[in-house]
């Protein structure tokens, strides 16, 4: 890890720009409200400030400014409700009941009404009892929404003068992730590569990448300044954006099988040398990253020419030295990942010129995809709330373990003696997650940050002593905490723990001592509630949602398989429909391993099937890689020559993917046999391969290479093994559902549990 670089991401990330916006937005008003002596009074004007700016989600203006209005007067509404009625306890209840599940179900509506809901809950919360307003409750959230109103009016001025900044903060983190992702596959290039691990890197990287890609798409294609109205800047912008999305599918098509590519090549340094150079591809990407995050241009940190030179060079004089007619196809791979990365090397200096806005970078720029169908889509109708007021809704089921934690957390609160009791119902508000996996990492976190926070918050008010050190320090723990909130819990529960320690023993220090262990017991009482509830109130395994995700999958992957095969039977292929179906290809696999990576953190008794559904996930990624893979050809080669060759293997390939999904949705007995059968042999690419061994044997290299035969039995050979391993992939998955099939006939023993745990 390059920690410079790493600072240098950080320092320019939008993450440290919401952190420093929310603190100053906190802070210069408590400052003025301090100076006049009337902090204490409203003190609900900086809460305001933070909690309704917590819904300020990344996404396009008009859709930010909107909900920021609408939390405003969410919350006003919670606080004024709460306020006015929290003496009567069994009002309290049925508020509970009444908010816990209505702001959690709005979760249905995506993530930034689930914030809006969230932030109404918290607001809920900190009303409960009198610590905020005491008896002037309409004034307090009259104060409330106006630090509210103070942030919407922040949020508007920096929009207005800087109307770029988060698309460049955005699509920056988007070209360094993109460079990890790079840097992954160079690893595979070195001695012993570890596959599994090297795999599971890959998933998690694109499932960080396609909510990149889902937050991008969004902004800029909603952004109507940017779509129709197109500066310059806007216009360079959108097309680094979609040349990244092309860099993307160029390293997730240079899927190669690395165990041939080592035993054929690790006796030299060729493979090596790769990888050192793909490992200097990544920084460079990484580099520009960091160059659109900050505004500045990019500046090139190698030779990438002469670079990609020397290993051409390698590459040419093993060629010339070791090659065969019986190691032909072994180099023919060699060649593809050489021309892989000229490829990706000739993307990269161009998103480098970008970096300088130049005018000439933007000439000819032409939108030619549909936008309107690459834009998230999110329904608001009421009927999708209705119909999610079931048990077999995972929203529904979340919206209960919410309200009962609130109930059991509310109940333990009026029975014991706490002087902060609302923190126990905020420790269950922020732990409890519709994932389970989630909701215990959040609870560890919590637990530790706390724990953290607390004795660093101690020892801070113990050795120092100057007001002026400990309010800095309080300023950097609010900044860290915001930029972090989202990154790394534990990181943000330790400063928020710290930061709340400090602004209290400004506000009240005779009573510190008291407030650090009432925090500690608080969350710990609130944690171990929130993991009860989560364990076994209604809790939603990721098992039984994967055959969902499963189906999405290979839905996705037909489609995309089927409109790439079918330009090889001499069909025109529609570059937008063709972007979208890879779109949804792309998303439904990070989906799907997403929800692996899930199952990885739950109780070892409910990792049913987990070997299975590893290795379907493997090769479902296989799959989609192969298929990206085969489009680099469909959008540059014609062999119409060769289309009835092509159509035989298509149409067997379609119906081992329907074979598939038939057996998924149980229209396929289980137990039935899936022979391995070969794909039809393409007879013209057999006779142009033996001929050109034969000129090889004969000519030798040098004047063999003469021969027109040599790119067309090149790109045809690649092709026709990229149909035959599409074809082996999809064998392997129908033999994969079937063990899961029958896995599922039989009944689940103790026995078979335990040997379960045991291999995994």
């Amino acid at each position: 890890m390059n920690y410079l670089d790493e600072f240098k991401k950080f320092i320019s990330s939008h993450y440290l720009s919401t952190g420093v916006r929310l603190t100053l937005g906190a802070v210069i008003p408590s400052l003025i409200f301090q100076h006049y002596g009337i902090l204490s009074d409203m003190i609900a004007f900086p809460l305001g400030t933070l909690l309704i700016g917590g819904t300020d989600n990344p996404g396009p203006y008009h859709r930010r400014r909107n909900s920021l209005l609408i939390a405003i007067l969410t919350c006003f509404a919670v606080a004024l409700t709460t306020g006015l009625l929290r003496h009567i306890h069994f009002i309290i209840f049925a508020e509970i009941i009444l908010f816990g599940m209505f702001f959690s179900l709005v979760g249905v509506y995506g993530n930034r009404v689930n914030s809006i809901g969230l932030i109404a809950l918290l607001v809920f919360v900190f009303n409960i009892d009198d610590h905020l307003s005491g008896d002037m409750v309409l004034k307090t959230a009259l104060i409330f929404s106006a630090g509210g109103i103070w942030y919407f009016i922040l949020f508007m001025v920096l929009q207005t003068l800087m109307p770029y900044k988060l698309i460049q903060q955005l699509l920056g983190e988007n070209f360094v992730e993109l460079g990890k992702l790079l840097s992954i596959k160079a690893d595979y290039y070195l001695a012993k590569p570890d596959y599994d691990e090297l795999f599971s890197r890959m998933i998690h990287q694109q499932v960080i990448l396609r909510e990149n890609h889902e937050n991008l798409r969004e902004i800029l294609f909603k952004t109507r300044e940017i779509v129709t109205e197109s500066t310059n800047k806007s216009r360079v912008l959108m097309l680094m954006f979609l040349d990244s999305i092309d860099l993307f599918e160029r390293i997730l098509n240079s899927q190669q099988n690395y165990i041939n590519l080592h035993r054929a090549f690790d006796h030299s340094k060729i493979l090596r040398l790769f990888g050192t150079y793909i490992q200097w591809l990544s920084a460079e990407i990484q580099q520009i990253g960091i160059a659109v995050q900050s505004g500045f241009p990019s500046h090139p940190k190698h030779d990438l020419d002469e670079a990609f030179n020397k290993c051409q060079q390698a590459f040419q004089r093993m060629r010339q030295d070791t090659m065969t007619h019986d190691n032909l196809e072994d180099f023919m791979m060699l060649r593809q990942i050489l021309n892989s990365l000229q490829d990706v090397t000739e993307r990269i200096k161009k998103l480098h010129r970008a970096t300088t806005y130049d005018t000439e970078v933007s000439q000819g720029y032409s939108l030619n995809v549909a936008t309107e169908n690459f834009i998230p889509k999110q329904e608001y109708h009421p009927r999708i709330l209705l119909d999610n007021l079931s048990l077999k809704s995972s929203h529904f089921r979340h919206a209960v373990r919410i309200t009962l934690g609130l109930l059991v957390g509310y109940t333990v609160s009026l029975f014991f003696e706490l002087g902060h009791g609302y923190w126990i119902l905020l420790t269950i508000v922020v732990i409890l997650k519709p994932a389970f996996s989630i909701t215990k990492q959040r609870n560890l976190h919590r637990i530790g940050g706390t724990m953290a926070g607390v004795i660093s918050g101690f020892l801070f008010l113990y050795l120092i002593h100057d007001g002026t050190a400990l309010f800095m320090i309080m300023m950097f723990a609010m900044i860290m905490a915001y930029s972090f909130l989202k990154i790394n819990y534990f990181i943000a529960s330790t400063c928020i723990t710290l930061y709340v320690i400090i602004s209290f023993n400004f506000l009240n220090p005779q009573h510190i001592t008291p407030l650090l262990k009432e925090r500690v017991l608080d969350t710990i009482i609130g944690s171990v509630i929130a993991y009860l509830i989560s364990s076994y109130v209604l809790p939603v395994w990721e098992h039984s949602q994967i055959n969902q995700y499963i189906r999405t999958a290979l839905n996705a992957n037909r489609r995309y398989f089927d409109i790439v095969a079918a330009k090889f039977t001499g069909k025109q292929l529609d570059i937008n429909e063709f972007k979208l179906l890879r779109k949804d290809a792309i998303i439904a696999m990070a989906n799907l391993s997403d929800n692996f990576q899930k199952m990885l953190s739950e109780p070892k008794r409910r990792q049913l099937h987990m070997e299975e559904y590893h290795q379907f996930v493997a090769t479902s990624y296989m799959l989609t890689s192969y298929i990206a893979s085969l489009s680099t050809y469909a959008q540059t080669l014609e062999y119409g020559e060769f289309k009835a060759e092509f159509e035989m293997m298509i149409q067997q390939i379609d119906r081992q993917l329907q074979t598939a999904i038939d057996l998924l949705d149980g229209h396929v007995p289980g137990h039935i046999e899936i022979a391995r059968e070969s794909l039809p042999q393409n007879q013209k690419l057999i006779e142009l391969l033996a001929m050109r061994k034969k000129e090889i044997k004969e000519m030798g290299i040098q004047k063999a290479d003469q021969s027109p035969a040599r790119k067309m039995l090149s790109d045809l050979k690649t092709i026709n093994g990229l149909f035959e391993l599409i074809s082996t992939i999809t064998i392997d998955e129908i033999k994969i559902l079937q063990k899961i099939s029958s896995a599922k006939a039989k009944p689940v023993t103790n026995i078979d549990l335990e040997n379960q745990e045991k291999a995994i």
